[in-house]
């Protein structure tokens, strides 16, 4: 049975973790992840902060080859990087263990990636790899795939988060506060906001969207 995990990194123990030391503010979040023969390049996005060289805000690091600024909306920088192929991270595991990466959002604390696999024991396999690797991961959460039809209501916390993201000007563009002020007002991290309101809206696309017949590609 298909198996969804949670589970989080120290943010210096990720390559594109160097930005915190001079942007602890912002958030870091993996758009795509294109799997190839020799190497990984995926899309991020850099939100929170308006800087003139965001590029230049990324310290080296072993583990990456090349930063490069593809576009900007507002106070968000999307960007493209190239990894190195021998460095051993989370993404080289993923790819080597072909688990995939569903999301992953990185602040200043840590990371909290969400990854699926076909089967329970291919999460089993990919942790095994990461301590093989000395990869620090802590599981947070696992469970089988839920339907998206089934998802229909919203718990109590994530309708809490969405209204208070929503009154607070949380999607207003550009943003009027950060998760961490979400986050100092309902007493939990950025990352259990990030979840919150990442769940909340799935649900509401999910109850909402499924009746709509899907544009042809």
């Amino acid at each position: 049975m298909a198996t969804e995990a949670t589970f989080t990194v120290p943010s210096e123990q990720f390559p594109l973790g160097t930005i915190f030391e001079q942007l602890p503010g912002v958030s870091v979040e993996l758009e795509r992840i294109i799997p190839a023969r020799d190497v990984v390049i995926p899309y991020f996005w850099v939100r929170g902060v308006a800087v003139d060289d965001i590029e230049g805000a990324f310290s080296e690091h072993p583990g990456v080859k090349q930063i490069e600024f593809v576009d900007s909306v507002d106070d968000e920088y999307l960007l493209r990087v190239q990894w190195a192929v021998d460095y051993d991270d989370v993404l080289t595991t993923l790819t080597e263990t072909k688990v995939a990466l569903i999301e992953a959002i990185g602040t200043s604390k840590q990371w909290t990636f969400e990854i699926r696999g076909d089967t329970r024991s291919d999460i089993a396999t990919f942790q095994s790899r990461c301590r093989e690797l000395d990869i620090p991961i802590t599981l947070t959460e696992l469970h089988a795939l839920t339907p998206v039809e089934t998802a229909t209501e919203l718990t109590d916390k994530q309708q809490e988060a969405l209204v208070l993201a929503f009154e607070w000007g949380y999607f207003e563009s550009p943003r009027e506060v950060t998760m961490e002020d979400i986050g100092d007002e309902l007493a939990i991290s950025e990352q259990a906001v990030a979840s919150r309101l990442r769940r909340g809206i799935k649900q509401i696309l999910g109850s909402t969207l499924t009746d709509v017949t899907p544009h042809s590609r």
